[in-house]
């Protein structure tokens, strides 16, 4: 039985280790469609924001993390910190800014039947405590900026701190909410800036601190037979270990038999191994 066992045990390791080997196959593709997707958005350069997504309506997932570029003007007073957020490590907050889009790269095609110029929200940077906001002045008169584009946030119900000294405080980047406060139109997404002309304010005169670019997350390129394969070595490895249990009980059962049957006086059963015949008819 200590060798069925090491025997069980050595098939099962076996086929859990070909069953990790088919999940890396399987989800091989997806990362490398997840890095190609990369590539190709950091490859691209600016592009109007009007001619991927008009206002109001939802961000395509394959326009998520695409360079664009708008011009407006920032309406500072109107400026949120959305808390909870993190860079290299450290929890801060990030400076939102709508901004009153002048043009898109449509000229105005794209808002041309809403009922007015819509507003974008901006993400201009991270600083790590809302003291920072007195410096975080947005630059005044039109501006061009350039960012990567992200898809709007859900709303929480997570109460929202007050922040008296400072801009309100928020958890999300949900434009459902936001134009509740700001007014529409608006972009259902918002922008993290990476460029803007005239330039904001740098860190070192008090600025917000520039945000890496966003991940995109995730592939559609998953492997799905690999990932069959990889949950039938799976389903492998439980079938040795049930085997080898099974094996371990019937012994277990065949020696307290033959204890018992020792223990009354009366001839022990045939064990496991022993042939006893045709019935009827001599062994």
């Amino acid at each position: 039985m200590l060798v069925a066992l090491l025997v069980a045990l050595a098939v099962a390791a076996g086929c859990l280790r070909l069953g990790l080997w088919q999940w890396s196959r399987a989800t091989e593709r997806a990362a490398a469609a997840s890095r190609a997707a990369t590539a190709e958005l950091t490859s691209a350069g600016p592009v109007g924001l009007g001619t991927l997504v008009p206002p109001q309506a939802p961000v395509p997932g394959d326009d998520v993390g695409r360079a664009v570029w708008v011009t407006g003007e920032y309406d500072a007073e109107d400026q949120r910190l959305v808390a909870g957020r993190a860079l290299d490590g450290e929890i801060g907050y990030l400076v939102l800014t709508p901004l009153r889009v002048l043009d898109d790269g449509t000229g105005g095609a794209s808002w041309a039947d809403l009922s007015g110029t819509p507003l974008l929200p901006v993400v201009r940077g991270w600083v790590s405590s809302p003291a920072d906001a007195p410096g975080l002045a947005a630059p005044e008169g039109p501006v061009q900026v350039t960012g990567w584009l992200q898809a709007a946030e859900s709303t929480s119900d997570e109460p929202v701190p007050a922040n008296p000294d400072g801009p309100p405080l928020t958890h999300d980047i949900a434009t459902a909410a936001l134009v509740n406060d700001w007014g529409g139109p608006i972009w259902d997404g918002y922008l993290v800036l990476t460029a803007s002309d005239p330039a904001q304010a740098t860190p070192s005169s008090g600025g917000p601190q520039p945000l890496p670019r966003p991940v995109i997350e995730g592939g559609t390129g998953l492997n799905v037979q690999s990932l069959f394969y990889a949950l039938e070595w799976g389903v492998f490895a439980l079938f040795a270990l049930a085997i080898y249990v099974r094996l371990a009980r019937d012994e277990v059962r065949a020696e307290r038999t033959a204890l018992a049957a020792g223990a009354a006086g009366g001839a022990p059963p045939p064990r496991r191994g022993d042939d006893p015949g045709i019935a009827g008819l001599p062994a």
